[in-house]
């Protein structure tokens, strides 16, 4: 296969505004700057041309085979015999089934989809024009797939992606919803509304949906990443769907979704997204947008912060995707014995299928899950993973915010089985005592710790939903914060707080204040707190030191259990 490599930058595309009396799409491509869009390999079509040929030549000689005076009354038998009884099948002649004009209509749709997945083209198309292609092939109404048509198209399509990029942001803008108010028509603003996302039985409208996939993508393109995958946002507004009224934060912040019941969805874009959507539509409508919706803002939103340790697209699809592995036994067929389902744990996940070009992002994928406490399991060639909690929230928490929690922040390090064990068995929780797990992560200690009795509190939103649903009593915020505000006492905290920057020393100080008299104190502490004098007049009992416990941190720990007095 020949292959030619063209470095297509938005000065050289000069394609003609579709709108009369705007400014020229192509032309709002110099906006995004230069080296926007990646190279791309043009010439990547001898090979499908020469299989096109190939098979358009079997057609038809199979169909003068089989259509021959001397043959159809043998091949009237084939049709009767087998297609007689199913669906679709009967009263076809021999000359309607192997017609050359529909076998030839089907094999230039395919192979025109199969030209388009060349590109990276079908990625930067807006919706309506995705729409139209996709109308075209599954009618197959495409032309047929000639060298020069198919040459010239793939060219003219290539050639046009800043157009497209462009045409996306407009066709967004003017799929907003005419009837809301908080649609500003001169340009894109805060909150946006967007009209029949769902349909009347629930399901997604791909028709609309379509424009909220292009909204995902211009932005993953002005934060430098990777293009979505349409089935991320097919997923992500099925989840909005089923938390109606619920704000969704998405794509590490840069968007929210609520969706509502009526099939209406209600769009927030950060400052930093909408001034530079309202800089392309500037280009594209001149006199529309005032000069004040398209500068940068000076001063960045308070609490809507954007993340960029956000997980790849291909990743997200792969969670996306993500089966329950069947845990009842199950009958093949009628003849075959009944087998006995490979797990009884209903709490499983097992990802679909297995493709080559997506070996890496599995990977990432698994380890996703075996962040969340995930564990791996293997039968011949079956791998699965299971859980001791329902993950359904938690990796939906993912799904839509792209990103796990921020390990260096939040310092979150799950606490090793054994040093949990230990210290449990040495506070010796007795029935009816009020426990308390600060800074509780995913729960590593308050799972030996009596359900009914426990409360965690615990910042992390994700981590949170694996805590409520694993079955505890959470609240969600940071604990210095919340232990300076509530009024509860315990009767035994349990801890492994957060160690950097003189963390550990206020998580344990702030504990302490929590515990009831008489009540008691165990934590997991860096083993340089053995030295200094801490909980003065509590009876503290100290471990030896625990060297490597935590991996990737090099860190030493102690055990301390300390009573407070009467």
């Amino acid at each position: 296969m020949s292959q030619q490599n063209i470095n297509f930058t938005a000065s050289e595309s000069k394609e003609s505004s579709v709108f009369k009396g705007q400014g020229d799409l192509s032309q709002a491509g110099e906006v995004l700057g230069e080296g926007f869009f990646a190279p791309v390999e043009s010439d990547l079509v001898d090979s499908l041309l020469g299989r096109y040929q190939h098979t358009r030549a079997i057609i038809g000689e199979i169909a003068g085979a089989v259509t021959s005076h001397e043959n159809t009354p043998a091949v009237a038998h084939f049709i009767s015999g087998n297609l007689s009884g199913r669906r679709g099948g009967y009263g076809f002649s021999v000359g309607e089934v192997f017609d050359v004009t529909g076998a030839v209509a089907s094999l230039n749709a395919a192979y025109w989809q199969e030209a388009l997945n060349l590109t990276d083209v079908y990625e930067y198309m807006p919706n309506d024009r995705r729409n139209e292609w996709n109308e075209q092939i599954r009618e197959m109404k495409a032309p047929d797939f000639e060298e020069a048509t198919v040459r010239t198209t793939l060219s003219e399509l290539l050639f046009s992606r800043e157009k497209f990029f462009s045409e996306r942001v407009d066709g967004i803008f003017r799929n907003l919803s005419g009837e809301h108010v908080t649609n500003r028509p001169e340009g894109f603003g805060k909150r946006m509304i967007m009209a029949r996302v769902y349909d009347e039985w629930g399901g997604n409208n791909y028709q609309r949906t379509g424009y909220i996939d292009d909204l995902r993508q211009v932005i993953a393109k002005f934060m430098g990443r990777d293009p979505t995958s349409y089935r991320t946002t097919d997923k992500i507004l099925q989840i909005a769907r089923q938390r109606a009224g619920e704000w969704l934060t998405l794509d590490g912040g840069a968007l929210r979704v609520k969706a509502f019941l009526k099939g209406t969805a209600h769009l927030e874009i950060h400052p930093d997204m909408a001034w530079r959507l309202n800089d392309i539509l500037a280009f594209l409508h001149p006199a529309a947008i005032p000069a004040e919706h398209r500068q940068k803002p000076r001063t960045k939103a308070k609490s809507f912060a954007l993340q960029s340790n956000l997980l790849p697209f291909s990743v997200l699809a792969e969670l996306s995707e993500l089966e329950i592995e069947r845990t009842t036994p199950f009958q093949p067929n009628r003849w075959d014995e009944p087998r006995e389902p490979i797990t009884t744990n209903p709490y499983n996940r097992r990802f679909k299928g297995y493709r080559d070009g997506d070996k890496a992002a599995r990977a990432e994928a698994e380890k996703v899950l075996m962040s969340l406490g995930g564990v791996r399991k293997n039968i011949n060639a079956l791998t699965w993973y299971e859980f001791d909690y329902d993950p359904t929230t938690a990796i939906q928490d993912i799904q839509l915010s792209g990103a796990l929690p921020d390990q260096k922040t939040h310092q979150f390090y799950p606490t090793p089985e054994v040093l949990a064990s230990l210290l449990l068995d040495e506070v010796a929780i007795q029935e009816g005592d009020k426990c308390l797990e600060p800074s509780a992560g995913m729960g590593g200690l308050a799972d030996l710790m009596p359900m009914a009795q426990t409360t965690c509190v615990e910042i992390s939103p994700l981590h949170c939903r694996v805590l409520e649903a694993k079955g505890f009593n959470v609240i969600e915020g940071d604990f210095l914060q919340w232990a300076l505000e509530t009024r509860e006492r315990f009767d035994v905290v349990v801890m492994n707080p957060p160690y950097s920057e003189g963390r550990a020393l206020a998580h344990l100080n702030a504990a302490a204040e929590l515990v009831k008299p008489g009540g008691r104190l165990a934590a997991i502490l860096p083993a340089g707190i053995l030295f200094k004098d801490v909980l003065k007049d509590w009876s503290c009992s100290w471990s030896g030191i625990h060297k490597d416990m935590f991996a990737g941190t090099g860190v030493s720990v102690v055990r301390l259990v300390a009573y407070k007095p009467e």
